[in-house]
C-alpha cells in the first residue's frame, strides 16, 4: 500500500479530474483492437486491456483511501503504452503530481 498521499481537501477538489482520467482510460482501453490478426494477438490484447482496467481499479481504491496508488499507476501506464495509448499514459503519469498543481 504505497502511493502519494492526498489530503482530504485536495481529494474533494480534485475528485472530478481524477475520475475523468480513470474513465477515459477505461473507455479508450476497451475501444482498442489487437495490433495483429490471430488468436495469440487477441489473447495478449485482452490481457493488456484487463491490466489497464485492473490498474484503474487499484487507482480508484487508492484514491478512496486518500492516495495515488503507485502499483495501480505503474500497471495502468504500462498497459496503456502496450496498447499504444501514449498520450493517455502520460496523463495517468501526471496523476502522481495531481495535488501539486
Amino acid at each position: 500500500m504505497t502511493g502519494t498521499p492526498i489530503a482530504p481537501d485536495d481529494r474533494a477538489r480534485l475528485d472530478q479530474v481524477f475520475m475523468q482520467v480513470v474513465l477515459d482510460v477505461q473507455a479508450q482501453a476497451q475501444q482498442t483492437a489487437p495490433a495483429q490478426a490471430g488468436n495469440l494477438a487477441a489473447m495478449f490484447h485482452k490481457e493488456t486491456v484487463s491490466d489497464a482496467l485492473q490498474g484503474c481499479a487499484m487507482l480508484i481504491a487508492g484514491w478512496n483511501q486518500g492516495r495515488v496508488d503507485d502499483a495501480g499507476l505503474t500497471r495502468t501506464v504500462k498497459a496503456l503504452k502496450a496498447l499504444d495509448l501514449n498520450e493517455l499514459a502520460a496523463r495517468v503519469e501526471k496523476l502522481r503530481q495531481i495535488a501539486e498543481g
